[in-house]
């Protein structure tokens, strides 16, 4: 009789720790995110808005973005068929917290854009970019819904 009980026990614990651990790897998000895309044959980059993304789905361990493959595939997808530049490099930047996605951009513009406000003593080595900013109206990202792909 005893043995039947440890026996159930240790199944009750089982399926609860189970269920917990299952549960716990991943959640819907609410999400700031842009896009960059750089090409090797020109000097022309192309720079998203940050875009708010309801429902994109982030890992609660790690804190990564789950499809960030398919969202810098969204953008290179715009890129073939609208603009007909299919060998582009596209990228994308995400942050749960604004202000954070906001401070890499900027830190990620620094490399492409002069700051003409810093005058430098030093001869200044720079190539000029030809920056191109693609607004909301132009592409939009959508949301990734992840929950097929993790049962």
């Amino acid at each position: 009789m005893n043995f039947l009980r440890y026996i159930t026990l240790a199944c009750m614990l089982t399926l609860a720790f189970t269920c917990e651990v299952m549960a716990k790897p991943i959640k819907p998000a609410h999400v700031y995110m842009f896009g960059f895309s750089a090409s090797f044959t020109d000097s022309t980059i192309y720079v998203t808005d940050i875009q708010d993304v309801q429902g994109a789905w982030i890992d609660s361990k790690t804190k990564f973005l789950l499809g960030r493959d398919n969202y810098s595939y969204q953008l290179k997808e715009y890129f073939t068929e609208k603009i007909q530049q299919p060998n582009r490099i596209c990228m994308v930047f995400f942050a749960t917290n604004k202000r954070k996605i906001e401070k890499a951009m900027k830190k990620l513009m620094k490399k492409y854009v002069p700051d003409t406000k810093k005058k430098k003593k030093k001869k200044q080595t720079w190539r000029p970019y030809d920056v191109n900013y693609l607004t909301s109206a132009d592409f939009k990202f959508e949301a990734i819904d992840m929950s097929e792909e993790q049962k």
